[in-house]
């Protein structure tokens, strides 16, 4: 599998709907990506795994087909989303074109740069894992636990089972205890019928 013998489709994402994908078609266009096999995103941001239109991308390409961007991270945000993309779509003989960066698959070069990429993708995995387990343990050592600090403590959860109990409105007690309204329904229990 060294060329390219399917359609070129494109894939283009900008992450706000101020923002525009006018650079993105310019770049497609001269590299020949016909309008009518273009994907677009707009507005959504290159974290969400789940995209419309890359998602219908990909359910469309087909082994031999090239996926052209005008940059990898148009394909996500994540190192590690992007190198799992492009393995995925090479075991398809999906060929993919990053146009700024430089990198085609259906070259050896571009297929031995994707593969770095894979590799410090993983090497940036485990870098994150070893973080976290050592954050862990050093706030453990020093008696913290991991997790968002409580918001409400004992003597905020009582007076606002109190006014609760009396009668007042949940979003008045948020507002009194400087608490989220989900708070209140979370540290007290609703008054029993008689």
């Amino acid at each position: 599998m060294t060329t390219s013998t399917g359609a070129k489709l494109g894939y283009l994402r900008v992450s706000t709907g101020k923002q525009d994908e006018a650079l993105q078609h310019e770049a497609l266009d001269k590299a020949g990506v016909l309008k009518r096999n273009r994907y677009v995103d707009h507005g959504v941001s290159g974290s969400k795994t789940e995209r419309p239109a890359l998602s219908n991308l990909l359910a469309d390409a087909r082994s031999g087909d090239t996926i052209t961007v005008y940059k990898l991270d148009r394909l996500g945000r994540s190192t590690a989303h992007v190198a799992s993309l492009i393995a995925d779509l090479t075991e398809r003989g999906v060929f993919i074109e990053s146009i700024s960066d430089g990198l085609n698959s259906s070259t050896p070069t571009g297929r031995a740069m994707l593969q770095m990429l894979a590799i410090f993708a993983e090497m940036e995995r485990s870098f994150i894992q070893e973080r976290t387990v050592a954050g862990l343990a050093a706030a453990k050592a020093q008696g913290r636990k991991g997790g968002r600090p409580k918001v409400a403590d004992s003597a905020k959860a009582r007076k606002a089972q109190t006014l609760r109990d009396s009668g007042e409105s949940v979003p008045e007690i948020a507002k009194t205890l400087g608490v989220s309204i989900a708070t209140v329904y979370r540290i007290t229990k609703a008054k029993a019928s008689a």
